[in-house]
């Protein structure tokens, strides 16, 4: 096998985000039905939570903005690397990909973890193909990639990603904005299932494409995840669903 392949038991895991930075074997969500369990972002260093109003709903779903908290990736480590190797289902880390020179050393950080059997890399909002390349191809190292691109980037930059060395590609949630008082926005990410036509639809066109690709966005029910899978995805990632524990 190749040090670039990922092997999964099941089609079948959690978006980044969505349980935390460990599974809980007696959490709501059941883990046997996972092919893997993806920890929340990890930065480099520490983030902290964001301000000011960060939930808004709308017909179909609703927009979230966290920020991304999370105390670095050395705390990450430290705290979880026991829970990770006593995993019952393997662990993917997802980094946050925010400068090229600093990817190095984080993927060296999670290579000789127990448990840990690939990265999850998540890209800055503004990618191009360029910067899609530089990210993936730093992000190289003795464990398997894969590249979440931004929903709306997806399609035009999944080929820079496996061309560069990574495993497969994955979609992260789209953007969108809403008005808030004095003229202000409120602007995050959207979850829901009135997104699953469009998730179906990227999906479609990168496996036409020939290209190796995890499905998420708008999956509700189990259904939702077989037309995924039958659109060509590899594997498929629930999002909010699991914050009610699932279908």
């Amino acid at each position: 096998m190749s040090k670039y392949d990922l092997s999964l038991a099941k089609p079948l895991m959690n978006a980044a985000g969505t349980l935390g930075f460990t599974p809980d074997p007696r959490g709501s969500v059941d883990l046997s039905r996972l092919g893997a369990f993806v920890t929340n972002p990890v930065s480099l260093g520490k983030r902290t939570p964001a301000h000011g109003i960060r939930y808004q709903p709308f017909p179909g779903g609703f927009l979230l903005h966290t920020g991304y908290p999370n105390p670095g990736l050395r705390e990450v480590i430290r705290t979880c690397r026991e829970r990770w190797a006593r995993s019952p289902i393997p662990v993917i880390v997802h980094l946050l990909g925010e400068k090229v020179d600093e990817l190095p050393g984080m993927v060296r950080q999670l290579e000789a973890l127990e448990g840990v059997i690939g990265i999850e890399l998540g890209l800055p909002k503004e990618v191009d193909g360029k910067i899609v390349r530089a990210f993936s191809e730093a992000a190289l190292g003795e464990l398997p990639v894969i590249v979440r691109l931004p929903f709306e980037k997806a399609v035009e930059t999944a080929a820079e990603a496996i061309q560069s060395g990574a495993t497969a590609v994955s979609l992260g949630a789209p953007r969108g904005a809403f008005p808030a008082r004095a003229g202000n926005l409120i602007q995050g990410r959207l979850y829901g299932p009135a997104l699953f036509p469009q998730a179906l639809a990227v999906v479609k066109e990168i496996n036409q494409s020939g290209l190796p690709v995890i499905g998420a966005g708008g999956l509700y029910s189990q259904e939702d995840c077989d037309a995924m899978l039958f659109a060509g995805a590899l594997a498929v990632q629930i999002d909010s669903l699991l914050w009610r524990g699932g279908w």
